[in-house]
């Protein structure tokens, strides 16, 4: 389990789907048994004292209407894919439940800054620029060959890294599928590699709580 602050107050937490039901147990132990309500993102928990839990329904999840179904469809296996992007280096994967049964990494080189000025500075902007672009139109190429054949087996497709690394990447046309698919939650990881790849099949299924 991860706590980060959240914008606006309260913290986010991340729970395997597995242990909600105990941390749910917790929140009534130190807060009053809650009442709970169906919203957009998942359910709402209401405590006695105040205190709010906003269980947000994870990727690939199909809407519930208590707390036991929710529970049940956050630790059910789902078949989700992955990508996750950083400027040179790309992962691909899909996830059948916890468990990666598909995956790809590739990195390519790209230059990293210079402290020269003028003319230099723009010649190695220019060559880091295209090394990138070059970089994420491969990892285009990797998503059309790996993730395009298993869209319709996917529940959802959920990204990781740059922002901007995966909209370029999610740009291609061919993969427009995939992005129907596209989850909101971006998941913050580093580099992409094949370790960060297997962590992110976790953090992809992680119900994420917004306490206030």
């Amino acid at each position: 389990m991860s706590s980060r602050p959240a914008a606006g107050g309260g913290r986010w937490v991340e729970v395997d789907p597995a242990r909600v039901t105990r941390w749910v147990e917790g929140f009534a132990d130190r807060h009053g048994p809650p009442v709970t309500t169906v919203q957009g993102y998942g359910l709402l928990l209401t405590a006695p004292d105040g205190a709010t839990a906003e269980l947000h329904t994870p990727p690939g999840a199909r809407p519930t209407p208590d707390l036991p179904a929710f529970v049940g469809v956050a630790a059910a296996p789902r078949r989700i894919g992955l990508l996750l992007a950083r400027k040179g280096a790309v992962a691909l994967g899909v996830a059948d439940g916890t468990e990666l049964v598909v995956s790809k990494v590739d990195t390519r080189y790209v230059q990293g800054r210079t402290a020269a000025g003028g003319w230099s500075q723009q010649r190695f902007a220019r060559r880091r620029d295209n090394q990138a672009k070059a970089a994420l139109g491969d990892a285009a190429e990797l998503a059309v060959r790996l993730l395009l054949p298993e869209a319709s087996t996917l529940t959802a497709l959920v990204c990781g890294g740059d922002r901007r690394a995966v909209d370029t990447v999610l740009a291609d046309r061919r993969l427009a599928p995939l992005t129907t698919l596209r989850a909101g939650r971006l998941l913050d990881v580093p580099e992409p590699r094949h370790a960060v790849l297997v962590a992110a099949v976790s953090a992809a299924r992680a119900v994420h709580i917004l306490v206030r």
